[in-house]
């Protein structure tokens, strides 16, 4: 708890049938590194954590991300709403160009686009699903 008296955002965790995978996916597009710990097994180790539970930590002390293995996830079906998201993350970059780039760098990394609004004057952005299906959006914005 804070000095306020209030409960503090320690991480957001993702539910996923694959948590080395999603957390490998997070760690690349983000920049962020594993917990001491949980780090992936050498060649032929046993990935034991892989199979649980992982953390990113943001190296500029932002907030964390975890990992969660399920058995099975239905992935959202956003923009339908089939199966709702639940949640999303938001990510900003500051200009077009670094939209540009991260758009490259997502789909490379196994990201799928939902929706292109990188044409709106007011607020560009896409959105994505990861891949575990979990929608997130890249966004030009301010701070």
């Amino acid at each position: 708890m804070s000095a306020s008296g209030f409960p503090q955002l320690r991480q957001v965790v993702l539910d996923t049938t694959d948590a080395r995978g999603l957390a490998e996916f997070y760690r690349q597009l983000l920049g962020y590194a594993y917990r001491p710990g949980d780090e992936p097994p050498g060649p032929g180790g046993d990935d034991e954590r892989g199979r649980d539970w992982l953390v990113l930590r943001d190296p500029a002390g932002g907030k964390a991300i975890a990992f969660q293995q399920v058995t099975s996830l239905r992935a959202p079906t956003w923009p339908g709403d089939a199966v709702p998201q639940q949640l999303h993350l938001d990510m900003t970059v500051r200009d077009m160009t670094s939209l540009d780039l991260q758009h490259e760098r997502a789909l490379a990394l196994g990201a799928r686009l939902l929706l292109d609004r990188s044409g709106d004057e007011e607020e560009p952005l896409r959105v994505y699903a990861d891949p575990s299906g979990h929608p997130f959006c890249i966004m030009v914005a301010d701070g």
